[in-house]
């Protein structure tokens, strides 16, 4: 539940212009990745979102395939969950 409330919260932030808050979201790494999932489809498992987000965190064609299929699973649109998945490799 709080991970859900800080989404809303970063959401309402780059809702009202918030350029610092903006700043963190382009960054590509698993939170970030794991925050678009929730916040573009909340009907989305967590913890199946956290893990996906992991393993696409390491990189990479092999894993970017892994991350999408585990959030096509639970059921996130394909759109979401390949954006999501690009989102997710740590720079």
């Amino acid at each position: 539940m709080p991970k859900r409330l800080a989404a809303a919260l970063s959401c309402l932030a780059v809702a009202l212009g918030g350029a610092v808050a903006m700043a963190p979201a382009a960054q590509a790494t698993p939170q970030a990745c794991y925050y678009y999932v929730l916040e573009q489809h909340p009907g989305a498992n967590e913890e199946v979102a956290e893990r996906a987000c992991r393993i696409g965190g390491k990189g990479g064609e092999q894993n970017f395939r892994a991350c999408y299929l585990e959030l096509r699973r639970d059921y996130v649109p394909p759109v979401v969950a390949r954006d999501a998945c690009r989102r997710a490799p740590q720079r």
